[in-house]
């Protein structure tokens, strides 16, 4: 027993130290795989470029009513179009079990007078026609995809054709009454 008595500090001494330098070994090591992963993770991070896309500011006030204009955002073309108080009756009009995507009009619009649509028809990702007066736009007086036939109506929902969804609506407000901000 006296000789195990003598070796103890001996041994807790060394094992202090094995402790310590287990602990600064694991603390470099973590700082350094940190340092070498680093520039990895930030690679992944949207280029300067691509965050300046990230919103863009229209300004509505040369849109004439029964108009419509298309703005690029994201490399994706975003449809805007001045609704007359006549398209915005017969929209809201139309029976939500007719449509293949059930929503109300009012749930797609911020101003019942402007609908904001990113164009791109949801069934193969074409740019369906009816931004000009003298477009196809469909017995539903929206949009028409030419490649398969679907047709939207003036809310972007679509009420005909292959497309399983409506246009979808991109997030977007109203900075006043006569610009948006989208995204």
């Amino acid at each position: 027993m006296a000789n195990s008595k003598a070796s103890s500090p001996t041994i807790n001494k060394k094992k202090s130290r094995r402790d310590f330098l287990v602990l600064t070994t694991s603390a470099v090591g973590t700082v350094g795989l940190a340092a070498s992963i680093w520039p990895f993770i930030d690679s992944m991070n949207p280029a300067a470029d691509t965050l300046a896309l990230a919103s863009i500011d229209v300004n509505l006030g040369p849109v004439a009513l029964g108009q419509a204009i298309t703005v690029m955002w994201r490399g994706k073309p975003i449809f805007v179009r001045h609704r007359t108080p006549e398209e915005v009756k017969k929209v809201r009009m139309i029976s939500e079990k007719m449509l293949l995507d059930p929503e109300p009009d009012s749930d797609r619009v911020r101003e019942a007078k402007w609908i904001v649509v990113i164009g791109v028809c949801t069934h193969l990702g074409c740019v369906p026609s009816g931004q000009r007066p003298t477009d196809n736009r469909g017995q539903y007086g929206g949009w028409f995809c030419p490649c398969h036939g679907s047709e939207y109506d003036v809310s972007g929902r679509v009420c005909r054709g292959p497309a399983p969804k409506n246009l979808i609506v991109p997030p977007y407000e109203f900075l006043d009454e006569s610009t948006i901000r989208i995204g």
